[in-house]
């Protein structure tokens, strides 16, 4: 039976290349001049720290550029507070990997309630999709394009 799943993942490399382009730009930028600004990755997490709020603001938005020129959809940033202390304002950003169990639930409902004769099961951080035919897999894909999720999903493992 032809199956695929639905997964969210992205690149920790890419990432980690786009915190470092974000680094080099925060050096020789002239409004960054003698503020000790900088971005910090730890496996999924990226601690944005800066001397004052607005400036972490102008932070994030370089951030998510590079993070578009490297290929990696915006909506994986979970944006936290940002948290002042003294001189020193920082804010978390993680990088969502994985599904959701109450978004995989959703998923499986949408799906369930498009009609296709497909089954979909939860297995861990990804969604598995089987279905007697290629065709109603190709039609669970694009009913879950159309929806909106607010993560980036990819399709992968497609067995016919």
């Amino acid at each position: 039976m032809p199956s695929f799943d639905v997964v969210s993942e992205i690149e920790l490399a890419e990432v980690r290349n786009a915190v470092d382009q974000a680094n080099r730009e925060i050096g020789t930028r002239f409004d960054f001049k003698g503020v000790d600004a900088s971005f910090e990755l730890n496996d999924a997490q990226i601690t944005v720290s800066a001397e004052a709020e607005f400036q972490v603001q102008q932070m994030l938005d370089i951030l998510r550029n590079k993070l578009i020129k490297r290929n990696i959809d915006i909506k994986s940033m979970q944006e936290g507070d940002i948290v002042e202390s003294g001189k020193k304002a920082s804010m978390d950003v993680t990088m969502q990997q994985g599904i959701d169990t109450d978004i995989a639930r959703a998923m499986v409902k949408k799906i369930k309630a498009s009609g296709v004769k497909v089954q979909a099961a939860i297995q861990g951080d990804k969604v598995r999709v089987t279905g007697k035919k290629r065709d109603d897999l190709q039609a669970v894909i694009a009913h879950l394009k159309d929806s909106d999720f607010d993560i980036p999903l990819q399709y992968n493992n497609f067995r016919d």
